[in-house]
Parts: C-alpha cells; structure tokens; sequence
C-alpha cells in the first residue's frame, strides 16, 4: 500500500532538486527523487532495512542449453 502526501519544499531544496534533476541523463520524476533520499535517509538511522542489490548468478559455462534466451518462459516454468 502506498501513502500519499502532499510535501512543502523550501526554495533552497526545490532548486537543488531541479538542478539535480536537469544534470541526469534520464531525470527522474520528483516523486522518486524524494522517495530515494527518504529511503536513504530513514535506511542511514536505522529505520529502515537496507535494500540488498540483484545478484545474478550464471549457469556454468557449458550448461547444455542454447535456446534460454528464447524459451525462458518454458524453462522458468518447469521449475
């Protein structure tokens, strides 16, 4: 479940986040910006349990199996 809040940013921040914002390559949404510095935030005192990254183990080379990347479906559901 999400929560919804309407939030008053100082000027300071505000601009902060704009230049933050123009200076990416792909800018993020406001939303996830504040979401992301919340989770920071909240993650750093201890609030909240820090996110674990992806890791992706591969198959051993020589797995037998040439068609994975068509027929991922197939093989995810035999599982």
């Amino acid at each position: 479940m999400m929560k919804r809040a309407t939030i008053t940013i100082p000027d300071d921040l505000a601009q902060a986040v704009d230049r933050y914002v123009r200076a990416q390559e792909a800018p993020p949404a406001l939303t996830a910006v504040v979401q992301t510095a919340l989770r920071v935030y909240l993650t750093d005192r201890g609030y909240l349990r820090a996110q674990k990254p992806l890791r992706i183990k591969p198959a051993p080379r020589g797995s037998g199996h040439r068609d994975i990347s068509e027929a991922h479906d197939r093989y995810l559901a035999a599982r």
